[in-house]
């Protein structure tokens, strides 16, 4: 079957990881993202992936409630790296060679962040996990997804989430909600669509990469979404000369 992408950024939450816990890391949950990845890997995809780290610590939420904002996202980029490990550990129970690069230094359990580095790991048929958002506060793993993606070079941004694409409003609170199968960046922008944050979305934007966000807990779906099935939803420019060569 003919690959519609050959590298690949799949952006994580930190709550994916929970599994229907209400906290932390169900290791059924991660083993399943591990099993999906490792289906993908097998079909010579280069796979790179950013995880959020919302599951153990959200930076914003502890700022709104009077601690220090960069303080409070430094922490937040800790938990990713919490995540990235476990992820890590994960696959490679399953054989999947991994490579855990984190924005800020801690070479007992990741190597550092060097983009050549990461090519080279993704040119070799490992997975990178990229972990420590950017290693800036101020900064979504969004933002450090989007940035991510452009520096390897990826062919799009897979964003797994909870539900099954994008939506007009929550499909879960409102039942007339309508899904959109395709947006264009600025349609994102204008309707306040919670695809990505304002500055990831502008960011692909600017360099015209696709996103698509899809249902993670679908078997399967990461496999499809590459084979060039319409899962999801799908985000990018309005046809030009950029975006011809990019959609094809």
């Amino acid at each position: 079957m003919p690959q519609k992408y050959k590298r690949i950024l799949l952006k994580l939450s930190g709550e994916a990881l929970m599994g229907d816990k209400g906290y932390g890391i169900d290791p059924n949950t991660v083993d399943f993202m591990a099993r999906e990845i490792k289906d993908v890997a097998s079909m010579g995809v280069q796979l790179s992936v950013v995880i959020g780290g919302g599951n153990i610590f959200r930076g914003v939420q502890a700022s709104l409630e009077g601690m220090e904002r960069a303080t409070a996202d430094y922490m937040g980029m800790l938990a990713t790296v919490i995540n990235a490990l476990a992820l890590q550990n994960a696959l490679e129970k399953h054989n999947v060679p991994t490579r855990v690069q984190s924005a800020i230094e801690m070479r007992e359990l990741a190597e550092p962040y060097i983009r050549r580095r990461a090519v080279r790991h993704l040119e070799k048929g490992r997975v990178v996990i990229f972990a420590a958002g950017t290693g800036n506060p101020y900064f979504t793993t969004d933002t450090a997804a989007a940035l991510r993606a452009m520096e390897i070079g990826a062919d799009v941004i897979l964003k797994g989430t909870k539900v099954d694409g994008v939506y007009s409003a929550d499909p879960v609170k409102d039942s007339t909600a309508k899904k959109y199968s395709k947006l264009t960046y600025m349609e994102v922008l204008k309707k306040g669509l919670g695809v990505m944050d304002a500055t990831a979305v502008t960011l692909c934007m600017d360099n015209n990469l696709p996103i698509v966000v899809f249902n993670l807990r679908g078997k399967g779906s990461i496999r499809k979404i590459i084979e060039g099935k319409k899962i999801g939803t799908l985000v990018r420019g309005n046809h030009g000369p950029g975006a011809k060569k990019k959609d094809k």
